[in-house]
């Protein structure tokens, strides 16, 4: 049986296009023969099988991007996770998974799966999560992934790539678009407005003020009516803090997010969000 010597270059060269580590990229090019391609495969295999033996890792920490096409009609959220705050810091995690949100507007991906099936210089996203992860040690996947049209897309970061918020406009506005952005990354509204808001969750938090108030001794002996118009009040209430519209704006409390999307323009209205937080 013949034997090839496997040089530290043939090494190095395999580190470099995997991104595998030393004793690894060793076995893998020993495990082949030295046949550089079956060693990438080889590889793979290797970080599908460790896959699967840290499946029930959690991957609370990770990186997003949030970006939008370049005519900004599209807007599109990509988190890749992982399990530690040292690896989602690095930059080279970053840049990875810049590379994978790049991928996701470039091919106008739809979701997370197809996301995983888009072929970047050659290799699939799948594929090519699986050699970071062989080399890194740690699970990591596409956790989340979202996508918006819009007539304008505004995409922001927050929090050193741990939250991604795109909105929807109606017409194109830069800097509304971002302090719409700012606002739902901060006061985390549950919908635009309460007519956005599902039936089933007002029905819920009705039940529950209704409940509330009749546990209450002070409302003893009050009848059922008065009981329901007061609980009007407190979802009249529930509405002002839970919907973007009705929100004070943080850049001046003084306002609504309604009001200052007045000042900009007398028909701009928001059509829809999407928050991307890790956790």
């Amino acid at each position: 049986m013949s034997t090839i010597t496997i040089t530290a270059q043939d090494i190095n060269k395999l580190r470099q296009a995997t991104g595998a580590g030393m004793l690894d990229c060793r076995k893998a090019l020993t495990e082949t023969n030295g046949d550089f391609e079956a060693a990438i495969d080889w590889l793979r295999k290797q970080g599908q099988k460790v896959a699967a033996k840290r499946s029930d890792r959690e991957a609370k920490e990770g990186v997003i991007i949030a970006k939008t096409s370049a005519d900004h009609t599209t807007g599109f959220v990509v988190c890749v996770s992982c399990e530690t705050d040292f690896v989602s810091k690095n930059a080279e995690f970053v840049a990875f998974t810049q590379t994978i949100a790049d991928a996701a507007v470039a091919n106008n991906v739809k979701s997370k799966e197809e996301l995983n099936e888009v072929v970047i210089n050659g290799t699939k996203v799948s594929d090519l999560i699986d050699d970071k992860l062989a080399s890194i040690g740690e699970k990591i996947g596409i956790a989340k992934f979202e996508r918006m049209e819009a007539a304008y897309v505004a995409s922001y970061i927050h929090g050193a790539n741990r939250m991604g918020v795109l909105v929807g406009l109606t017409a194109a506005a830069e800097d509304a678009g971002k302090d719409i952005a700012m606002q739902i990354a901060a006061m985390n509204p549950l919908a635009v407005d309460a007519a956005s808001i599902p039936a089933e969750t007002i029905e819920r938090e009705r039940a529950i003020v209704v409940e509330t108030m009749k546990a209450d001794p002070k409302m003893a002996g009050k009848p059922d009516e008065m009981i329901a118009k007061i609980a009007e009040g407190k979802l009249n209430a529930f509405f002002k803090e839970q919907t973007l519209l009705a929100q004070a704006f943080v850049k001046d409390g003084s306002i609504t997010v309604a009001d200052y999307l007045k000042s900009v323009g007398a028909d701009l209205k928001v059509t829809e969000f999407k928050r991307v937080a890790l956790g």
